[in-house]
């Protein structure tokens, strides 16, 4: 199963130093039947999209405010590895055993120019999901960032 893991760099550093995710248990984004079910009509691509989409919107809690970008690390594990928590919100899974760094495959990561909007965004996080229309226009700025792709031999340079 592919697991779209929310993080922070600093986090990302930590776990590229240790060469593990963790700890246990994480919660990410894959997708799941309740994500495919909320996109009825998505392709697979967009349902990738829609799963990033949410752990992106996620590391936005874990950001400090020093290094204001969105950090999502990507996992393959056995999905006897991950609980799907579509009852939590549609597309969350638990990992619940070990993951070696070897599992995983990249990670996604905002660009300089985005961190205004991130910024704003990590003290708008809770009041979107509160219902504040005017803070969800906030957090839904930072959509406008793609997020930059990097291999696994490139996240030292981070």
């Amino acid at each position: 199963m592919r697991v779209y893991l929310p993080a922070s760099l600093p986090i990302l550093r930590s776990w590229a130093e240790t060469r593990r995710v963790g700890p246990l248990p994480l919660t990410g984004f894959a997708v799941t039947p309740g994500l495919r079910e909320w996109y009825a009509n998505a392709d697979g691509e967009e349902l990738e999209y829609a799963a990033t989409a949410r752990a992106a919107r996620a590391s936005l809690r874990l950001v400090p405010g020093t290094e204001a970008r969105r950090v999502v690390v990507v996992v393959d594990v056995p999905d006897s590895d991950a609980v799907v928590r579509d009852d939590e919100q549609e597309g969350a899974v638990r990992l619940i055993a070990p993951v070696p760094w070897s599992c995983v495959t990249c990670a996604l990561v905002d660009v300089q120019e985005a961190e205004p909007a991130v910024a704003e965004a990590i003290s708008a996080v809770d009041s979107a999901d509160l219902g504040d229309e005017d803070a969800e226009f906030v957090v839904s700025g930072t959509e406008d960032h793609e997020l930059g792709w990097y291999a696994t031999q490139e996240i030292a340079d981070l």
